[in-house]
């Protein structure tokens, strides 16, 4: 009696509104767990505002599914954003003698990402899913968005039935996410390494004439930059090529050293906290144990665990690349880097992703244990009648060696 209740249920799919939504959608996003296991749950949203996941990005949209009769209850809820990204790269018609100063084009579309669905456990394989997906494609559409695209576990299986089974969405890519526990202790720099920090407009220099033709690269990358939640980029060289710095952007770029790497620390602790519920004891103890011989015995500079089983925040590292034979080498350092800001700022883990296929993996610290070496993105091209254009239909293209990875949408 009570499934067949169930099935009757209507609801309503309309835009989010704070002042009487607030307590309902973020019930809804605390049922709804996302674990890689059955018996722990990692990364649990603690939201304060649950809009404020895709709030920096140029326009965005947050709609609840709510029952209707007298006794509403809001019961699903998605967010979806749209921007300008590189899909491709248009290589310039050149001579043999100018090709090594040639630079590629990129090439731009204006897509959306589907953030957050979720539906009450009580009110699933109802369709909701479904009627918040097709509501937030319509609004996709109406502003001009050529294409969406979503994350999920390669492993949800609900998840991929949805989006590939029903909406029509293909499998993309695959990145990894890469998560570094923040120590009680300093990450050692280095002093074969100078670490420099770029102002924004330089950062934004770098980006757009070094990275603008990777995949997913924003194209107001300079809203990121200057956002007060990006806290700052910074650039790696080795302390025998430090000369090649000479506070000019422009000059470092005409003449780079053999070797440098790059990245950027967003704060995302200031937006969410997450948490790792249903931990079996052991794993509690163990964690515990690491804190405590770390106290007694500081001096041994034990990397203990943080404690992951109260609320904890983060920060996350995104646009990291480089050139050169020592840049994987100086990327590690950018993250110890990172780490070391992320300590003093009260967080407990350091968190990137990127491609799969990334030259520069070997660089970036990450314990394996919370780690996703697997992620996947699904696409979906959301108006066939849309000319292929320069770089074809991009559900179809080929991934390349990296991707730009927008910490609005993390």
């Amino acid at each position: 009696m009570k499934v067949e209740m169930l099935k009757k249920v209507e609801v309503v799919v309309r835009e989010y509104q704070a002042e009487k939504d607030l307590s309902g959608a973020e019930a809804v996003d605390r049922m709804c767990d996302v674990g890689a296991s059955g018996t722990v749950s990692l990364f649990t949203d603690l939201l304060g505002d649950p809009v404020c996941r895709v709030r920096h990005s140029p326009a965005f949209l947050m709609l609840v599914a709510e029952t209707t009769g007298p006794n509403k209850e809001i019961v699903g809820l998605i967010r979806g954003c749209i921007k300008t990204i590189t899909c491709g790269k248009k290589n310039p018609r050149v001579s043999a003698a100018s090709t090594a100063t040639a630079a590629a084009n990129p090439i731009y579309t204006k897509a959306a990402y589907i953030l957050g669905l979720r539906v009450s456990p009580f009110h699933r394989r109802m369709g909701i899913g479904l009627k918040l997906v097709q509501r937030m494609e319509d609004w996709f559409r109406s502003n001009g968005a050529e294409y969406a695209y979503m994350a999920t576990d390669k492993d949800n299986e609900a998840s991929l039935r949805l989006f590939t089974g029903r909406c029509g969405y293909v499998k993309f890519r695959n990145p990894t996410i890469l998560v570094q526990p923040v120590f009680a202790h300093r990450q050692p720099i280095g002093r074969r390494t100078a670490v420099i920090r770029l102002s924004p407009t330089d950062a934004e220099t770098l980006y757009r004439r070094r990275f603008s033709t990777t995949e997913f690269f924003p194209r107001d990358i300079d809203s990121i930059l200057h956002n007060p939640l990006s806290l700052g980029t910074f650039l790696a060289l080795p302390v025998s090529s430090a000369s090649a710095w000479t506070g000019s952007i422009d000059s470092f770029l005409a003449n780079p050293p053999e070797s440098w790497a790059v990245l950027s620390v967003w704060d995302s602790k200031s937006l969410f906290r997450l948490e790792i519920r249903n931990a079996p004891l052991l794993w509690r103890g163990l964690a515990w144990t690491t804190r405590a011989v770390d106290r007694a015995v500081p001096w041994l500079r034990i990397p203990s665990v943080p404690n992951f089983f109260r609320p904890f925040g983060g920060y996350f590292l995104y646009g990291l690349g480089g050139e050169g034979p020592a840049a994987a080498s100086l990327l590690r350092t950018l993250c110890r880097h990172g780490h070391n800001m992320a300590r003093a700022g009260g967080c407990s883990v350091v968190v990137t992703e990127v491609s799969a296929s990334e030259p520069l993996l070997p660089g970036i610290p990450h314990w394996r244990r919370f780690s996703f070496e697997e992620d996947l993105w699904c696409i979906k091209r959301l108006d066939e009648e849309y000319s292929d254009g320069a770089v074809g239909d991009w559900t179809r293209s080929p991934p390349g060696t990296s991707i730009f990875v927008d910490p609005r949408e993390v």
